[in-house]
């Protein structure tokens, strides 16, 4: 079960960190749109829940399982695709100089005034930008928030495909031939 888990959730957060990565380094905005861009990636990539909680039932179950050992087997595969996309953030960050949450504020900061906020509704929401920065320079605080992003999804994810896979005769495994 571990292994499953550590294998489908590995290449999952993988999957993930891999394909943001390559937006930032093609220029690709991660504000409004760019934001369901990847949650859709993170939902294409952990679909890899569902393979492993099959892989499981089929192949070191006889082809049943309950939804308790499958929503498990499910939130271990969020879990490590979670921490890798938490680990791979942070390897982006020491590369990039942890510049990320400065050019975030600046860009909300930005979008404020072009929209005319003005006076004390500026000073508000930079007040409140320099809390996030001050907030986002501190790991414990990071870590946490990052997986966040993740986690949510594949527990989702884990529910759906528990939910689907409980039964034996939803996606049989299919004979050698």
């Amino acid at each position: 079960m571990t292994k499953i888990a550590l294998v489908y959730g590995g290449i999952a957060g993988f999957i993930v960190v891999a394909t943001i990565f390559a937006g930032f380094l093609l220029g690709v905005d991660h504000g409004g749109g760019g934001l369901l861009v990847g949650y859709s990636i993170m939902i294409v990539a952990l679909t890899l829940i569902f393979l492993g909680i099959k892989r499981h039932r089929d192949h070191n179950n006889g082809g049943v399982i309950k939804f308790g050992p499958a929503l498990i087997m499910g939130l271990m595969i969020a879990i490590v695709a979670g921490v890798v996309y938490a680990l791979g953030w942070e390897g982006y960050l020491a590369a990039t100089g942890n510049k990320f949450m400065e050019q975030y504020a600046a860009g909300v900061i930005e979008a404020k005034k072009a929209a005319g906020v003005t006076g004390d509704a500026l000073a508000a929401e930079i007040a409140k930008m320099d809390e996030m920065k001050a907030n986002y320079a501190n790991p414990l605080f990071r870590l946490p928030m990052t997986f966040l992003e993740i986690f949510p999804v594949g527990a989702v994810i884990a529910l759906i495909s528990a939910a689907i896979l409980r039964n034996p005769k939803a996606f049989p495994a299919r004979a050698a031939a």
